[in-house]
C-alpha cells in the first residue's frame, strides 16, 4: 500500500517537531463534525431546557410542548457521531437554527423535545445505547397520559437508537416494553460510512504531533461506523472487527426493532446521480514550508491507485495508495467536509510554524444514499449509483423512507426531509 518517494533537495529550513505539536495543540482542533463551519465553532447558546436528566454513560434536555401540561407526546433525538461529549449548543444549533426550525415544529405540534446527549460521542455504539434505553425508560415513567413515543436520531444517533429498540425487545418483559410506535433515522449508516483512506491516513501520519484525528478515526464508534477503515496510515484498507462486532451484535438481537413503524430519511439523491467530485482529483494540498508536498486526493477504483503523498516536517514524503475500492467519494448521499475541516484547522495555527494548507474539494459523500434508507451495500460502483427505482423500495429495511431533492450536507435540517417526518409523527 505504501511506498517511499524521498526529495533530491533537503528543506531550507528545519522546524522543531516539538513546537509544531505545541501549535496545533494551542490553536487547532482537528476532528471532523457536520454542520456549517460556524456551528461547529461557535454555536449560539441554547435556550434553558424545561427539565434535564441525568442517565447513565449521558444526559437528556428536555423542551415541553406546553410545560403546564408536562411531559405528554415525547420524541426522543439521539445524537450523532464526535469526539468528547454530547453539546446542547452545538444540537440545537443544527436542529433549530439551519434551514427548517425543526424543533420548534415539533413542538407547535405538540410534542415533547428530549435531545439525547452522550458523555462521549465516540464510544461504542453498544454502550450508548445503554443511554437511549434509560431516557425510554425516564421518558415512559414521566409521561401523564399514555401517548406512544417516537424514538431515533440523526446519523449515527439512528443506528444507537434502532439498536437499544431491538435490544430492548429482545430481552423482554415489562423492564424493556419501550412503548415506542415511531422510529426514525436521519442520514443514518445503516449499511456503512466513509471516510477518505487519504483522511484517515493523514490523521494517523501526524498523530506524534497531535493525536486527536487519529484518535477520532481510531475510537470504538468510528471503527463501527465506517465501512473501510485503517489504524495506521500504511494499512491496507478493511472493515474493521469492532464493526464486524457490532452488526453481529445487532443481527443477535434482531437487527431492527419490529414493534415501531420504521421511517428514514437520507440526504442524498435517489436517481445515482453524483455529487460532482471526480476520482482521482486533488483534494488538499499543504502549502507552508512545514507540509509542503502533502497532498490528497478522491478515490478512484481499480488498482493501487494513489490517494495520499504525505509530508509533514520531516523530508520522507511515502505514498498511501488503495486497490479494488469504488468511486465513492462523488456517490449520491451526504455530504461532510472533510478535505476543508482539515484545511480550516491547519489555517487557524500560525503561519511562521508551516502549515498553511488548502482543500482543492471541501467535501465528500460520508453516508450514501443507499446507506442511509438501507437498501444496499456500498462496496461496489453499481451499488452506490445504480437509481432506486420504485420497484427496488421494498428492499430496503425500512418501512418508509424518503430521498432529499439534491445531494446535500450530511444532516441537513430541510421542511423537505422534516416536514415528511412530522407527517407521520403518532
Amino acid at each position: 500500500m505504501t511506498d517511499s518517494n524521498e526529495p533530491t533537495q533537503p528543506d531550507l529550513e528545519q522546524l522543531d517537531e516539538r513546537e509544531v505539536a505545541e501549535a496545533i495543540g494551542a490553536a487547532a482542533r482537528i476532528t471532523l463534525a457536520p454542520g456549517p463551519r460556524e456551528a461547529r465553532e461557535a454555536p449560539a447558546e441554547a435556550p434553558a431546557p424545561d427539565d434535564e436528566w441525568a442517565l447513565p454513560g449521558g444526559t437528556a434536555w428536555v423542551y415541553l410542548a406546553d410545560p403546564t401540561k408536562g411531559l405528554t407526546r415525547p420524541v426522543l433525538i439521539a445524537d450523532g457521531f464526535n469526539s468528547g461529549p454530547s453539546e446542547l449548543n452545538f444540537s440545537w444549533e443544527i436542529l433549530e437554527r439551519g434551514p427548517y426550525a425543526f424543533l420548534s415544529e415539533l413542538r407547535n405540534r405538540g410534542r415533547d423535545v428530549v435531545l439525547l446527549g452522550f458523555d462521549e460521542r465516540s464510544a461504542s455504539i453498544l454502550d450508548n445505547a445503554e443511554v437511549v434505553r434509560g431516557a425510554i425508560l425516564e421518558a415512559i415513567a414521566r409521561r401523564a397520559g399514555d401517548h406512544p413515543l417516537t424514538v431515533g436520531g440523526f446519523s449515527m444517533g439512528g443506528l444507537v437508537s434502532r439498536y437499544a429498540l431491538a435490544k430492548m425487545e429482545h430481552e423482554g418483559g415489562q423492564a424493556n416494553d419501550h412503548q415506542t410506535a415511531l422510529y426514525f433515522s436521519y442520514d443514518s449508516p445503516h449499511r456503512g460510512a466513509w471516510i477518505p483512506i487519504a483522511l484517515q491516513a493523514f490523521a494517523h501520519y501526524i498523530r506524534s504531533l497531535n493525536a486527536a484525528f487519529s484518535n477520532q478515526m481510531n475510537s470504538p464508534a468510528a471503527r463501527q461506523l465506517l465501512w473501510q477503515h485503517i489504524s495506521e496510515w500504511g494499512d491496507t484498507p478493511e472493515t474493521d472487527k469492532e464493526r464486524g462486532t457490532f452488526l453481529a451484535e445487532l443481527e443477535r438481537v434482531g437487527g431492527w426493532p419490529s414493534r415501531p413503524k420504521k421511517i428514514g430519511v437520507a440526504n442524498g439523491v435517489r436517481i445515482g446521480e453524483s455529487n460532482g467530485i471526480r476520482p482521482g482529483e486533488q483534494a488538499f494540498h499543504g502549502k507552508g514550508l512545514a507540509i509542503t508536498g502533502t497532498r490528497l486526493y478522491t478515490q478512484s477504483a481499480g488498482e493501487d491507485e494513489l490517494v495520499a503523498q504525505l509530508r509533514v516536517v520531516t523530508l520522507r514524503r511515502p505514498h498511501v495508495n488503495t486497490s479494488g475500492l469504488p468511486e465513492i467519494d462523488g456517490a449520491p448521499g451526504g455530504t461532510l467536509e472533510g478535505f476543508g475541516i482539515l484545511a480550516d484547522e491547519l489555517n487557524k495555527i500560525p503561519a511562521l510554524i508551516g502549515l498553511r494548507s488548502e482543500a482543492d474539494i471541501r467535501e465528500h459523500c460520508f453516508v450514501p444514499t443507499v446507506s442511509a434508507i438501507a437498501l444496499r451495500d456500498i462496496d461496489t460502483h453499481e451499488k452506490l449509483y445504480e437509481p432506486v427505482t420504485a420497484a427496488a423500495e421494498s428492499e430496503s429495511e425500512l418501512d418508509e423512507f424518503l430521498c432529499a431533492s439534491r445531494n446535500e450536507p450530511h444532516t441537513l435540517v430541510t421542511e423537505e426531509l422534516c416536514g415528511w417526518i412530522l407527517e407521520r409523527l403518532p
